[in-house]
């Protein structure tokens, strides 16, 4: 379970910004799409979003693949009740399944029924979560045979200006968002402590980073 003050603070913090949030984050969230097409789960594959915020991956996913089974848990309920609102709106709340939830803590059988998942993923949710590592570990915990951890998030932006990366950083710390520039490390050793294979590739001159790591 989240804590109360977590929860707390992710509520005041999304308190208006999660009605225009989906209109503000498309220009600058690059590499969701790219991630989306990377899951590739086949039919009644089971697929959770940790921090699905809006919901707004899952609704793509939605209808790029119809047969998954597609969950979401975020920490924020104020974000929660933003998603549910759009899932209704578009006839989907019936498709995805939503939880609060502490993406270093939740337990997916008590959330979802499920102790694992073919599918997860984050996408622009590590550079929020404060104890992102444990996050990291807990999803990986949480791969079927043969799942996929998929993450996209902010990069460092080696290939950039450096007044492009320190405007984008000083945009972003207004948010309470943190680029991890040990997420490389962390990735390495996740994977080796669950056995996964990993790669992780940087997208748009660095702007983005990707990552899969795999259970065999």
């Amino acid at each position: 379970m989240p804590t109360a003050s977590d929860a707390a603070r992710m509520d005041r913090h999304y308190r208006f910004q999660r009605y225009i949030y989906d209109a503000t984050r498309t220009h600058y969230l690059v590499g969701r799409q790219h991630l989306i097409r990377n899951l590739k789960p086949a039919a009644d594959q089971t697929v959770l979003e940790i921090g699905c915020g809006t919901a707004w991956n899952l609704r793509r996913m939605a209808r790029l693949y119809p047969q998954a089974r597609l969950h979401g848990v975020d920490i924020s309920e104020a974000m929660l009740a933003t998603a549910r609102t759009s899932l209704v709106r578009r006839g989907l709340d019936g498709k995805i399944a939503l939880r609060q939830g502490d993406a270093t803590s939740f337990d997916p059988t008590s959330s979802f029924g499920a102790a694992g998942f073919d599918r997860v993923f984050f996408s622009y949710a590590l550079s929020m979560i404060p104890r992102w590592p444990d996050a990291l570990d807990h999803a990986a915990g949480m791969l079927n045979a043969g799942g996929s951890l998929h993450i996209v998030d902010f990069g460092q932006c080696a290939g950039l200006p450096a007044v492009v990366k320190s405007g984008l950083f000083a945009f972003l710390r207004h948010y309470s968002v943190t680029p991890r520039a040990d997420l490389e490390q962390r990735i390495s050793e996740v994977a080796s402590r669950h056995g996964l294979g990993a790669r992780v590739t940087q997208l748009h001159r660095g702007y983005t980073d990707y990552a899969v790591l795999r259970r065999s």
